[in-house]
């Protein structure tokens, strides 16, 4: 059973308390730029084990009637139909699943901007879309000056180009489906039309990671630097807070690199200079949340093994360059971490792979017993070790078929004469289907199925890379799953 690291209760009473603050130090109207994800934050989960992935949603609910939230899209992103990779949809579909989502918790969604706008025909059709929907849209240019013109930025020939966001609450959430969406220009074009408006609004940062208050070389911070190697984010220490303060604090380098200009553009629209560092500007409270150090550094090895293995499939597949693999794979060495010594599915995969010489996949249960499954002439490797995961859980001899014969025999049948195809092997979700229908029929089957439950934040490894669509199948189950990067037929 895996330890639990954090306390989510204290999170959401240190969180809510901290936002309440900074509303309070700016006279009652704060923009907040809320960095990652709101809705399914899964590395954070894995990280920080206790972490609820929705825990965000929770502290927004808590500040309701004070709150509303604004969403940035980038036009570019929707003109090139960027994906969220973790769910496998567009920014543009996760963007109206988020404004869903929060709506039915009853947060108010007051409208969508279109930041980075230069005609993008996808993002004009993007935008007609969201208005009949009923959605209030505005369209944000590039500003003018950026970054080193203060003078032109903060006019009304920069900020002032864009159109003012109309918003009613003290608190505004500024959101996104995704990174470099716009979120803190349009923070700062809405502080430059309020305080036009004698509106004197406040700006924060609520970023889980890095977390600030812990040690540089901390695996938490680590493993972040793990998942953002695509985009060359580097923890670094807050020079501008250590210089002010003399306190070693943790930022990352983007944030670090463009704090001098947001200072200056903070201090041309306020009047005062109201940071000394980007950790001034961070409310984020998840490192005093943290109560079992070693169970969470656990869990961060674990994440930068599986972040090594994500990097170099990407790589294979000509979605990543080899400097980001070796990137992580330093990173995943530094902290002392071997995949074969210290993720336990790995070693039992390979070896199910040598001696059966067909792709294999190896699971580790929550009571720490690893099972393996092979590819056979009826199902590929991950439905067979599924389905001998959950017989282990329902205590079901091995021997006893769950899906009956006559039921493989047919998805196979029609995989070979209707659709025409030359490998007719079951995969995962067509195990599940043909599982779900035994199941109708027998008890046992329907038993079995019931385990599948228990397998979330379950351990596993393939020995050859598996397609999006099972993945996704993996992720729905909560089961970690990496894969060697290599091809299930690869010439060699």
């Amino acid at each position: 059973m895996k330890k639990i690291g954090f306390n989510n209760a204290l999170y959401v009473e240190k969180q809510t308390a901290r936002i309440l603050e900074r509303i309070e130090q700016f006279d009652g109207k704060l923009y907040l730029e809320f960095g990652g994800k709101l809705f399914d934050d899964l590395h954070a989960a894995r990280v920080l084990p206790g972490f609820d992935p929705n825990v965000k949603t929770k502290i927004l609910t808590n500040l309701k009637d004070k709150l509303e939230i604004i969403f940035c899209i980038g036009a570019p992103d929707i003109e090139k139909n960027k994906m969220r990779a973790d769910f496998g949809i567009t920014y543009g579909n996760e963007l109206l699943r988020l404004m869903k989502n929060l709506r039915g918790l009853g947060l108010l969604v007051s409208s969508v901007v279109i930041t980075q706008y230069n005609g993008q025909p996808a993002a004009d059709t993007f935008k007609k879309q969201l208005e009949r929907m009923g959605e209030r849209v505005y369209v944000h240019r590039f500003t003018k000056g950026y970054p080193n013109d203060v003078d032109t930025i903060v006019s009304d020939d920069g900020y002032g180009a864009n159109p003012y966001i109309e918003t009613t609450r003290p608190l505004v959430v500024v959101n996104a489906p995704g990174p470099s969406s716009g979120k803190l220009a349009t923070c700062l074009s809405q502080l430059y039309h309020e305080h036009k408006r004698g509106v004197i609004a406040g700006y924060a940062k609520y970023e889980t990671f890095p977390i600030w208050n812990l040690p540089l070389k901390h695996p938490v911070n680590v493993a972040y630097e793990a998942a953002t190697a695509d985009i060359a984010d580097r923890n670094m220490i807050d020079y501008f807070h250590l210089d002010a303060y003399g306190i070693s604090t943790v930022n990352y380098n983007r944030d670090i690199e463009v704090f001098p200009v947001v200072k200056n553009i903070l201090s041309r629209i306020t009047g005062k200079e109201l940071y000394k560092s980007p950790t001034d500007m961070g409310v984020n409270m998840a490192g005093y949340a943290i109560i079992d150090d070693e169970a969470v550094k656990e869990a961060c090895k674990q994440e930068i093994i599986r972040r090594y293995y994500k990097t170099y499939n990407e790589y294979k597949l000509g979605r990543a360059d080899l400097e980001t693999a070796h990137r992580v794979e330093i990173l995943m060495k530094d902290m002392g971490a071997t995949p074969t010594e210290d993720r336990k599915v790995v070693t039992y995969a390979l070896e199910k792979r040598a001696k059966a010489g067909v792709p294999a996949v190896a699971i580790e249960l929550a009571d720490g017993k690893v099972l393996t499954g092979r590819e056979k002439d009826t199902i590929n490797a991950s439905a067979s070790v599924l389905m001998n995961a959950i017989k282990y859980l329902a205590n079901i001899n091995d021997k006893i078929d769950l899906i009956s014969p006559l039921a493989i025999e047919t998805m196979r049948k029609l995989k070979r004469d209707k659709f025409k195809m030359n490998d007719t092997k079951l995969d995962l979700e067509e195990a599940l289907i043909a599982l779900a229908f035994s199941a109708s029929s027998n008890p046992m089957t329907e038993f079995a199925l019931e385990k599948l439950s228990e397998l979330e934040g379950c351990e596993a490894h393939s020995t050859v890379m598996l397609d999006e669509s099972e993945l996704q199948f993996y992720r729905r189950l909560g089961i970690n799953v990496t894969c060697e990067p290599v091809f299930s037929v690869e010439n060699k």
